[in-house]
């Protein structure tokens, strides 16, 4: 009888117009596909019982964060070239006989039976969709592993966000310094002076608030709906001698009260909202400013097509999360009354990023694994290989969107040039 990967490599060849996008090597350690393509190991026939069960994104991802599958190399790569051979010669709609084959297939290989047990981890949340209650489930979900965890993943800044590379990496110029240059970039984008009030929605661990009131010497009211991180950045604050400036807050955005700020931000917290509810979002953030005040949002975007991240980060990453194409979202912040001074896009210095927390993880795998168990490690291995490509490759997009409430007669306090914007 032929090896299991010869017989699946014959069966997966019906379904593309091509080569196939990998290489296959089955349990028995036989090989069967185009040498050049990235290698997939399956480790058991639980590997095809999880694709029978659960075909298509989610399937493949769960046989890989189960162990049931792997990938040799740099997952991120195999990952780009595979879905680009896919995007390229697309993949033919089986006929039933082909189902028929690839169900005989599976018992033929000891793959057809109960469903297996799903990895742990997935987000099973519940209510009406972004009511304050599902929201706060949402947001502990995928902030909530562990401050440790993050720790790890991040720099010492602790930014969860975009950093803004103002030069190529080399021994004197990593992660941390690109973070710490997004931030003063942030701060002077919103023209910060000593003494401002600024609102920072979707505060993280507090990495802009800090540093802000730090540099800068304003008052940050700070906003998260995770408790470890309400608690995190209390304690951040009085650790590095800024409590007095930093108030921190655990609400949801639709409860944030009073107005009269200097300026606000909202840095990759948006996507959180919801399509729905943006336009309410957008007016709480224009009611939040004074006049002449400004609003600065770091935030992912999508076509118009895919507003999610797919099935795999639906749920087991940020359940609810909703982006959408980068006009979009300037025409519902203009609709609320805000006017758009600036857009930036930051699509390669997010892939250079995730790079570099992929580098981190890697480097600290063995931390990772005692801290998180093996299962979390490889979620978070495999969200971040595809994460990195996606930005690469134009697939998601990340920008600044500079904003200001002008003035009734059209007033901006806004500069003529942002030539002092840039560190």
């Amino acid at each position: 009888m032929k090896p299991a990967a010869t017989r699946l490599a014959a069966l997966l060849s019906h379904f593309f117009t091509g080569p196939l996008p990998v290489r296959l090597r089955d349990w028995d350690g036989a090989e069967a596909g185009p040498a050049d393509a990235p290698l997939v190991v399956l480790r058991s026939p639980d590997a095809l019982r999880r694709l029978l069960w659960q075909p298509g994104e989610l399937g493949l991802a769960e046989a890989y964060v189960s162990g049931d599958l792997d990938v040799e190399g740099d997952l991120a790569t195999a990952l780009s070239r595979a879905g680009r051979a896919v995007r390229e010669q697309g993949v033919v709609r089986p006929r039933p006989a082909r189902l028929a084959a690839a169900a005989a297939l599976a018992v033929g290989l000891g793959a057809a039976s109960l469903p297996p047990r799903r990895p742990d981890g997935r987000a099973r949340l519940t209510g009406r969709l972004h009511s304050s209650s599902r929201d706060r489930a949402a947001i502990s979900h995928h902030y909530d592993v562990s401050n440790a965890f993050y720790a790890l993943l991040l720099d010492e800044s602790m930014a969860y966000s975009c950093a803004y590379w103002a030069r190529p990496a080399d021994a004197t110029y990593g992660l941390a310094e690109a973070q710490r240059d997004k931030l003063e970039l942030i701060c002077r984008k919103l023209g910060l002076r000593a003494g401002d009030r600024l609102l920072d929605v979707g505060c993280g661990w507090g990495s802009l608030a800090v540093h802000a009131a730090r540099e800068h010497k304003v008052r940050v009211t700070a906003v998260t709906l995770s408790r470890q991180q309400r608690d995190f950045v209390a304690e951040r604050a009085v650790r590095e001698g800024v409590a007095g400036q930093v108030e921190v807050q655990l609400r949801h955005w639709r409860h944030i009260d009073g107005g009269g700020y200097d300026a606000a931000c909202a840095v990759e917290m948006g996507e959180h909202v919801g399509d729905a509810e943006y336009p309410a979002f957008a007016t709480k953030l224009h009611d939040a400013l004074r006049p002449e005040g400004r609003l600065l949002i770091q935030q992912m975007s999508r076509g118009a097509d895919a507003p999610g991240g797919g099935p795999f980060i639906e749920s087991y990453i940020a359940p609810d999360m909703h982006m959408r194409p980068v006009g979009r979202t300037t025409d519902m912040l203009e609709a609320a009354g805000l006017e758009i001074r600036s857009v930036e896009s930051l699509r390669e210095h997010y892939a250079a990023t995730i790079d570099a927390w992929r580098t981190r993880l890697e480097d600290r795998w063995s931390e990772v694994e005692d801290l998180v168990g093996e299962t979390t490690g490889r979620v978070w291995r495999l969200y971040l290989a595809g994460a990195s490509p996606a930005f690469a490759e134009r697939r998601m997009g990340v920008d600044q969107l500079l904003a200001v409430r002008p003035t009734l007669d059209g007033g901006s306090g806004m500069p003529a040039t942002p030539a002092a914007w840039y560190p």
